[in-house]
C-alpha cells in the first residue's frame, strides 16, 4: 500500500492541471470524481456511511450540513440516508446543536449586545448576506436568535455575476437601511461594509481600488449622517485586506493581513478626547462607556477613550470588513483609490489604531485576522480563543486523538460503511487544514474504507496551489498505508452562504451521485 497510485492525489491533481487550462480557478472548480475502470464513481457518501466534516468555521459550512442532516430539507431531493451519520468539527449554527460536535463552543457569556439588550435599549444589525453571519451570530457570542430589542436586516448579496464585477456589491441598499434605522432612532446600530474583504479576496486589482474609493464615499456618508442625527459614531474594521494588493512574488495577494486597524469616533457635540492603541476587544467596553452602561465582568477589554467625558444616548458602530493601514505605496489599493472620504474622516476626528490579528484576536500568534475572529472579539470586548488554537491545543496535548466523537466514528466504521472526511485543502485557512483529515486517517488504523473529499479553498491559498498540495497529501497517505482522495469541488460551490442551493445541490450530488466530470 506504499504505492502512491493507490491514493488518488496524483490523479486529482492532473484532473485540476486540466481544468486550470479550461480557465477554471479553485475557488470556483466544478466537481470533479474520480472514476473506476467500469466508469462507475469511487468512494460515493452512501447511507449507513460516517461523514466528519473537517471545517472549523460556520457560516459558510451550514448549508452543505443541512443538506445532509436536515430531514426536512425543501431545496432539492435526496436519497433516504436516515442510517447516515454526520459529525462537524465545530458547531456552524445553533440549529445544528443536536448533531455530534467534534469541538462543542464556548458560547460567550454578556456579548455586547445582551447587555445593550438586557438595559432594554433597541439596536439594529445590518449587513449584506455575505457577512450577515458576522454581525449577528459572531458578533453576538455565539447566539443565533436576536436578543430582545434587536432587529437584524440581511440585504441580498449579488447572485449571477462575479463579484469583483461590481465592486460596490450590495452597499448601496446597506447603506440606506442602516439611514433608514437612524431615523427611526434605535439606540445602537451595528453595521457591516463587506467590499474590503469580498473584493479584496479577488485578484482583481483594479476592482480593489474602485471597491476601497466605493466605501471610502459611504464610509463618510453614513458616518456624518448618523453624527448630524446625534449618534456617536465609531468606525473601525475586523481586519486587513484589500489594503495590501500584491504578496512577495509581486502576483495578486487575495489573503487577509495581520495590518493594524483603524477606529475613529465621531461625536456630535465635538467634545474634545483622546484616544488610545488597542486590540478589537477594547471596542465592545468602548461602546458601552458611550452609553452610559456598566461593563460587565466577563469583558475584560478596556475603553479606547483615553481622556473625555463622552456619553450618549445612541451610538453607531460601522465595521469596515478586510480595511487595515496599508504601506501607503503603489501596493496599497487606499493609497491608490480616491479616499478623500475616508481621508477626511481621518483628519477630521480623532483615531486610534487596533491590534487584530494573532494572539490579541485569539488566534495563533502571527496569524491574520479573520471575519470570524475580528467580530467575535468586537461583539464580546475580550478575547475570544478561537476554534484554530483550541483545536491545535487539542493537537498538541493529545486530546485530538482521544476526541469521544471522532473515535465512536472510526469505531462504527470498523463494524461497517466507510468513513469520510470532507476538507478543505489548506495549510492555513481560518476554515480548516488539511492536517485534519490527515490526522484522522492516521487514528482510522483498521477501517477498511476511507475516503476524503477535497474541498479547493481559492483564498488562503495561492491560486493554482492546489495541485502541489495535492500531491503532498497523497504522499502522506501512501506513508500511512491508508485513505483515497476521490474528488474535489471549488469553495465558492460547496461552501455557499449565500442561500444559493442550487451550488449546494451540485456538490451534495457530486459526494453522493458522483454527478461530475470524471477523471482517472
Amino acid at each position: 500500500m506504499s504505492d502512491t497510485t493507490l491514493h488518488g492525489g496524483e490523479a486529482l491533481a492532473k484532473a485540476v492541471e486540466a481544468a486550470y487550462a479550461k480557465g477554471q480557478t479553485d475557488y470556483s472548480m466544478e466537481p470533479l470524481v474520480l472514476e473506476d475502470e467500469n466508469g462507475a464513481p469511487v468512494g460515493r457518501i452512501k447511507d449507513g456511511d460516517h461523514v466528519i466534516f473537517c471545517c472549523r468555521r460556520g457560516e459558510r459550512e451550514v448549508e452543505l450540513t443541512e443538506a445532509f442532516t436536515e430531514k426536512d430539507f425543501p431545496h432539492f431531493a435526496r436519497p433516504d440516508m436516515g442510517r447516515l451519520e454526520f459529525a462537524i468539527m465545530t458547531m456552524y449554527h445553533e440549529k445544528l446543536k443536536d448533531l455530534p460536535i467534534a469541538f462543542a463552543p464556548e458560547q460567550v457569556q454578556k456579548p455586547l449586545a445582551q447587555v445593550i439588550s438586557e438595559a432594554g435599549l433597541r439596536q439594529f444589525h445590518c449587513s449584506e448576506s455575505e457577512k450577515f453571519a458576522h454581525v449577528t451570530f459572531f458578533f453576538n457570542g455565539g447566539v443565533n436568535q436576536p436578543f430582545p430589542g434587536e432587529t437584524d436586516v440581511r440585504v441580498p448579496s449579488l447572485k449571477g455575476i462575479p463579484f469583483d464585477q461590481k465592486p460596490e456589491l450590495s452597499l448601496p441598499e446597506v447603506a440606506e437601511k442602516v439611514k433608514g434605522a437612524v431615523d427611526e432612532g434605535y439606540d445602537f446600530i451595528l453595521t457591516n461594509f463587506a467590499n474590503g474583504d469580498v473584493i479584496g479576496h479577488t485578484s482583481n486589482t483594479q476592482a480593489k481600488i474602485e471597491a476601497a474609493a466605493i466605501v471610502s464615499k459611504y464610509v463618510s456618508h453614513v458616518a456624518e449622517y448618523g453624527k448630524e442625527h446625534g449618534y456617536v459614531v465609531a468606525v473601525t474594521a475586523d481586519h486587513g485586506n484589500i489594503e495590501k494588493l500584491y504578496n512577495k512574488e509581486g502576483k495578486p495577494d487575495v489573503s487577509h493581513t495581520t495590518n493594524l486597524v483603524p477606529f475613529i469616533v465621531l461625536d456630535p457635540q465635538g467634545r474634545a478626547m483622546t484616544l488610545r492603541d488597542g486590540r478589537l476587544g477594547d471596542v465592545a467596553p468602548t461602546v458601552l462607556g458611550v452609553l452610559g452602561l456598566d461593563k460587565p465582568q466577563e469583558m475584560t477589554g478596556q475603553s479606547l477613550i483615553a481622556s473625555g467625558n463622552i456619553t450618549n444616548k445612541k451610538m453607531m458602530l460601522i465595521i469596515l470588513d478586510g480595511w487595515g493601514y496599508g504601506t501607503g505605496d503603489e501596493g496599497d489599493a487606499l493609497f491608490l483609490a480616491d479616499t478623500h472620504g475616508w481621508d477626511a474622516l481621518l483628519a477630521a476626528y480623532p483615531n486610534c489604531k487596533l491590534r487584530a490579528s494573532g494572539e490579541d484576536v485569539g488566534l495563533k500568534a502571527g496569524k491574520a485576522g479573520n471575519s470570524e475572529a475580528g467580530h467575535s472579539n468586537l461583539g464580546a470586548g475580550r478575547i475570544v480563543a478561537q476554534d484554530d488554537v483550541r483545536m491545535d491545543n487539542a493537537i498538541k496535548d493529545g486530546s485530538f486523538s482521544k476526541n469521544p466523537v471522532f473515535l465512536r466514528f472510526i469505531e462504527n466504521a470498523k463494524k461497517g460503511g466507510a468513513l469520510h472526511l470532507i476538507a478543505l485543502l489548506t495549510e492555513k485557512s481560518s476554515h480548516g487544514c488539511i492536517d485534519y483529515p490527515l490526522m484522522l486517517t492516521q487514528m482510522a488504523e483498521g477501517v477498511p474504507e476511507i475516503y476524503l473529499h477535497v474541498i479547493f479553498d481559492g483564498r488562503s491559498t495561492e491560486p493554482g496551489s492546489a495541485p502541489a498540495l495535492l500531491r503532498m497529501v497523497d504522499g502522506k497517505l501512501a506513508q500511512m498505508g491508508r485513505g483515497m482522495i476521490v474528488d474535489g469541488i471549488g469553495r465558492g460551490i460547496a461552501l455557499d452562504r449565500d442561500g444559493n442551493y442550487a451550488r449546494i445541490q451540485k456538490a451534495y450530488e457530486s459526494l453522493v451521485q458522483g454527478k461530475a466530470e470524471r477523471y482517472r
